[in-house]
């Protein structure tokens, strides 16, 4: 299983987290999700690839890349 640190740009409350995480979650081979308002990530566990992951947050209405 790999671990993906996303850094997630937009998000400015509570619901924005649970958009993010929903999406994410949603992403085909995602086993788990930790969205951390504050540091302004999201912790993705599974073997979905990165694009996928990204787009979904994308979609969602957020900017995402790999935190690095």
């Amino acid at each position: 299983m790999n671990e993906v640190i996303l850094k997630v740009q937009g998000m400015t409350c509570g619901h924005c987290v649970m958009a993010v995480k929903k999406a994410l979650g949603k992403v085909p081979g995602v086993t788990h999700v930790e969205v951390d308002l504050p540091a302004g990530k999201a912790v993705v566990q599974g073997g979905a690839s990165v694009e996928a992951m990204i787009k979904a947050v994308a979609q969602a209405g957020y900017g995402a890349d790999v935190k690095g």
